[in-house]
């Protein structure tokens, strides 16, 4: 037994020490610092723009007639007035109704275009919430060194910036080799659209036989992460993929009547245990390979003492998939999620429900599927005189690779504006336009050049959106400089 326990003190001060060197090791590869040369960006230009976009108001809404059309028709020609050269040098066609699709001829038919998504809707804001605002939603404020209003951040910031890019392209007389397509949605934040302006446009360049070498849609800001002592980078997120949609309706049937008179369970008491059965057997987590690859990359650029525990990842993975499970942000990103969110039962205080039904939505992994939700529910449903219904879904996306030129440029790019900026490849929670362009590109990518603060960023589809105008020059810059790297001269 002492020798026994003599060689488990060998084996555990080997794996110190090991883990020592190995630690001292885990490091990024050296990578080219050298900077960019600089780019020419109008930051006024991209202010006042921006600002009117934001006036204009382009929301769209599940039903074609109840939306102000001649709102996207006023954008429309606000972008004609204010980019005069790319309306006289690109293609463009209305599709849809109100989607907007270019296309900048390159000198190279043989070559793979690449293509810059971004939406012109915004969501509404909600009634009785604008006097939260600290300036009015619409009216694009620029004041204590933001631009103010909805849009700001999800996503004229992106349309605009796209479009100064190739605006002051032109000007500089650059031509691309390869062609140049901006797809510009309507309709995105209506979720689920079978006939969306993206799914329209994505379909007609199928028709017209185009095979995309990459997209660029939204995604993830370039967030500052700082702890001290420890880490002090920016993680510039890029989404690899974005997770599927499903809304399931639940309803289970008894037998009415006066409330005076009502059994051991009515119906919505019966559906309380069904509530149970749904919320207490969740989806099984899983560390897929690119949140390996996150933790990992994040790890290398930690400081020593940080670096002791990170480069043993491989044996802490079950610690910190348990600890992620305890995380609501933090478990959306490792498995399936599920949420009731609807109710329903009697329509009066003194009547028995002959009915009661739910709704709960499921924010589905990639790998997994809507089939694959409702065999679940089948199957952890105790009561099975329930029925199940889908309302609506949206498969998960395919996943896009980590070694494709598209990808590599964002990285340098990224990297040689700031050498604390470290690419993220991330799981989208939300839906975005991308995934319908699926059958013309693999190479799909989220995210969003501009740098500013979880706090800001969960402005999104909330009040006091705004952007910071000092991360408009890097942002716009980082447009040219992909369209320089990809599109070629």
């Amino acid at each position: 037994m002492k020798e026994f326990f003599i060689a488990l003190l060998i084996l555990l001060a080997a794996f110190i020490v090991i883990t020592l060197i190995r630690a001292a090791f885990f490091r990024p590869k050296k990578r080219d610092s050298e900077p960019l040369p600089p780019e020419k960006v109008d930051v006024d230009r991209f202010v006042k723009n921006l600002s009117d976009a934001i006036k204009i108001k382009t929301i769209c809404n599940r039903n074609p007639e109840k939306v102000d059309w001649s709102e996207f028709e006023k954008f429309h020609a606000f972008l004609e007035e204010r980019y005069p050269f790319i309306h006289k040098t690109l293609q463009k066609e209305v599709v849809s109704k109100a989607s907007l699709l270019y296309k900048w001829q390159g000198k190279n038919p043989n070559l793979k275009p690449i293509a810059l998504l971004s939406h012109q809707d915004v969501v509404p804001v909600t009634e009785g919430t604008e006097k939260d605002w600290k300036y009015p939603p619409f009216e694009g404020t620029v004041a204590e060194g933001y631009i103010w209003g909805r849009g700001a951040i999800d996503m004229k910031n992106h349309l605009i910036g796209v479009m100064e890019s190739i605006e002051t392209l032109l000007e500089e007389g650059f031509q691309p080799e390869r062609d140049v397509y901006l797809c510009f949605g309507h309709d995105e934040e209506i979720m689920l659209s079978d006939n969306s302006g993206a799914i329209t446009m994505a379909r007609l360049l199928k028709e017209r036989g185009v095979e995309l070498e990459s997209v660029i849609d939204e995604g993830g800001a370039i967030i500052p992460a700082k702890i001290k002592g420890l880490l002090d980078i920016n993680i510039a997120g890029v989404g690899i993929a974005e997770k599927g949609y499903a809304d399931f309706e639940i309803s289970v049937s008894a037998k009415g009547g006066h409330s005076s008179q009502p059994p051991n369970h009515t119906a919505l008491g019966e559906m309380a245990n069904i509530i149970k059965d749904i919320e207490n057997h969740q989806f099984k987590a899983k560390l897929t390979p690119y949140i390996k690859e996150l933790f990992i990359r994040i790890g290398k650029q930690m400081t020593y003492p940080g670096r002791i525990f990170t480069c043993n990842l491989w044996l802490l993975w079950p610690v910190v998939k348990a600890v992620m499970k305890r995380i609501p942000a933090a478990a959306s990103m490792i498995r399936t999620t599920t949420a009731v969110t609807m109710a329903s039962g009697s329509p009066a205080p003194n009547v028995l429900p002959q009915t009661a039904k739910i709704v709960a939505n499921f924010r589905i992994m990639p790998g997994s599927s809507v089939k694959d939700v409702e065999k679940h529910l089948i199957k952890v449903i105790k009561n099975k005189n329930v029925n199940i219904r889908l309302i609506e879904s949206k498969e998960p996306s395919a996943i896009s690779p980590t070694d494709s030129e598209a990808f590599k440029a964002i990285e340098d790019i990224f990297y040689r504006m700031n050498n604390k900026n470290l690419v993220a490849p991330y799981l989208v929670m939300g839906g975005t336009d991308a995934c319908r362009y699926e059958g013309v590109a693999k190479n799909i990518y989220r995210l969003s050049p501009f740098v500013f603060s979880t706090d800001l960023l969960l402005t999104t589809h909330g009040t006091n959106e705004r952007l910071p105008i000092d991360c408009v020059e890097d942002g716009v810059a980082f447009f040219k400089r992909y369209i320089r790297r990809l599109a070629g001269e």
